[in-house]
């Protein structure tokens, strides 16, 4: 709603239509009234916009906490349009791990244990980058032949091909 109609209950009119004939202006506290009443309105609306827009982030958030000496997997970003260990599109690998929780550096914070190949990642990561780690062999990669920059990314190189 235009807030020109929200006000005044109807659709702005160009200039050279503005006034009609046998129009009754609003003067006074008729004026007033009808604003406040716009502007509860609004603040309804307003109100229940926001009531749903709160339930649509809340049932998609998350509350997650891990404990000091738990093992999570950390997710990587690899860059779009890279074969990623001879997988494309879902099949890449997007978590790599597990490693130890040493810290709780705050609420929504952890310290990892990193081997020394991955010392150019910073060892704080965010819980939204954290995935708990399942006693799964299938879930632990190989990272010591990755190369991760700073921004968790990576390019894989090819080894052979091997059929055309």
């Amino acid at each position: 709603m235009d807030p020109y109609k929200a006000l005044y209950g109807k659709q702005c009119r160009s200039l050279i239509s503005w006034f009609e004939s046998g129009e009754a202006q609003l003067l006074g506290t008729e004026l007033i009234r009808d604003a406040l009443e716009k502007v509860k309105l609004i603040q309804d609306r307003l109100r229940k916009a926001r009531s749903r827009h709160k339930s649509y982030a809340d049932w998609k958030a998350r509350d997650v906490a891990f404990m000091v000496g738990e093992r999570v997997l950390f997710r990587v970003s690899p860059m779009k349009g890279i074969m990623s260990f001879g997988k494309k599109g879902k099949l890449i690998p997007r978590y790599i791990g597990p490693f130890e929780i040493l810290e709780r550096v705050s609420k929504v914070a952890y310290q990892l244990a990193l081997p020394p190949s991955l010392s150019r990642v910073h060892l704080v990561f965010y819980v939204s980058m954290l995935r708990k780690y399942y006693g799964d062999p299938s879930h632990v990669l190989d990272f010591s032949s990755m190369q991760l920059d700073k921004d968790l990314t990576y390019i894989e190189e090819l080894v052979a091909i091997s059929d055309r």
